[in-house]
């Protein structure tokens, strides 16, 4: 790529991995555990659902104006560091103050400023990168060695501490994720557009049938996750697994991503982006309608493996459409408005997959399995148009 030898030592893929470290350190904290630190607090389990829904119902609403807004003024890595700093300051508030309606206001206020940081990192991420000519898979793999770490570390450590000092790891992690992001290098105002040059609207988004097909394809292969983040590790256990090996199934799900991400610069070219969207949906389908057929416990880590393909596939496919397709001038908002919509169809498919599993759980498998279905076809629709 013209210019990338230009940039190929600046430390911007250095530092944009320890940011990725950082802030999937803080969330491989807070997802599984912020929940205990809330029961800590005396709220009970419909108050904490309430609070813990605040994240998605947020994302679908800033992420988009916040997206935008970054594009508009060019300011990227600005953005960043404002909803880390905002986040921050939030989640002490959170650890200080009392009551479920004050700790409800102050988790709001930090999710505004956190909801949209993927979005907005990956679109910093594929601009900066593919400007030095290097792939996104195995810079991003260490946010995915980091969550394990988050998830393993603050487990250890829960062992010592009462559950009502998890707050303070949260917001240590966030320390870090604030200082990660101070050090992220500006992209590149070489390739920044003149001043008088046209900007792109992004109704050119929203009319391009083959972005909406991705979103879409995407958006259904990661949704389908839902009944599995929510309720595998009860069935798990409740099939006699214990802590440990729930454990290791899980770590193994995550590790198989990570390799993928790692050999992701050394695919063969006839991979591209809709076709691992593709396998994302194949993945996704034989996963779930193997797990809706109760598995013996033996074929649950060949399941596990295909996370690498349900998760990894679709993730890389959906970024390196990204990457080729949209305008660097429209990167953080085809991000929110790809993240805006997983968010709806996320929040419909958890709330779906906790009704039909109260009945089947083996239904709710196959509705899972139904929903990858329709991001296969949307990404074998948007393969068929997209002329790369």
């Amino acid at each position: 790529m013209a210019g990338a030898s230009q940039f190929s030592t600046d430390g911007f893929a250095l530092r944009l991995g320890l940011f990725y470290a950082a802030y999937f350190l803080f969330g491989g904290i807070q997802l599984p555990f912020f929940p205990l630190w809330l029961e800590s607090r005396g709220l009970d389990a419909q108050t904490i659902g309430l609070v813990i829904a605040v994240p998605t119902l947020l994302r679908i609403v800033a992420t988009p104006i916040i997206t935008h807004q970054a594009d508009r003024h060019r300011a990227l890595k600005a953005t960043l560091l404002i909803g880390s700093i905002v986040g921050l300051i939030a989640m002490t508030a959170v650890g200080l103050v009392e009551g479920p309606v004050a700790i409800l206001i102050a988790f709001a206020v930090a999710m505004l400023g956190l909801a949209p940081m993927l979005s907005l990192s990956d679109a910093y991420a594929l601009s900066g990168l593919g400007a030095r000519g290097k792939s996104y898979g195995p810079v991003r793999l260490w946010g995915s060695v980091a969550f394990i770490a988050g998830n393993v570390g603050a487990g250890l450590i829960l062992e010592v501490i009462a559950p009502g000092n998890l707050i303070w790891l949260i917001v240590f992690a966030l320390m870090g994720v604030v200082m990660a992001a101070a050090a992220l290098k500006p992209l590149d105002a070489g390739h920044a557009p003149a001043p008088d040059t046209p900007r792109p609207s992004p109704k050119i988004l929203l009319r391009n049938p083959v972005f909406l097909a991705v979103a879409l394809a995407s958006s259904m292969v990661q949704g389908s996750h839902a009944l599995y983040y929510g309720f595998s590790t009860l069935e798990w256990r409740a099939s006699g697994l214990d802590g440990a090996a729930i454990g290791l199934l899980w770590g193994l799900g995550v590790a198989a991503e990570v390799a993928l991400f790692a050999v992701s610069a050394r695919l063969p070219a006839w991979l591209r982006p809709t076709v691992l969207l593709a396998i994302g949906g194949v993945g996704a389908i034989v996963r779930w309608t193997a797990m809706a057929f109760d598995p013996p416990v033996a074929l649950l880590p060949v399941l596990q493996i295909l996370h690498a393909a349900s998760f990894g596939a679709a993730h890389l496919g959906a970024m390196g459409f990204m990457a080729r397709a949209v305008p660097r001038e429209l990167a953080a908002t085809a991000q929110g408005l790809v993240a805006t919509w997983s968010g709806i169809v996320t929040a419909s498919a958890t709330a779906i997959s906790g009704l039909v599993y109260a009945a089947s759980g083996s239904l709710a498998y196959l509705v899972m399995a139904g929903m990858a279905l329709i991001g296969l076809m949307s990404a074998l629709y948007a393969g068929r148009r997209w002329k790369d």
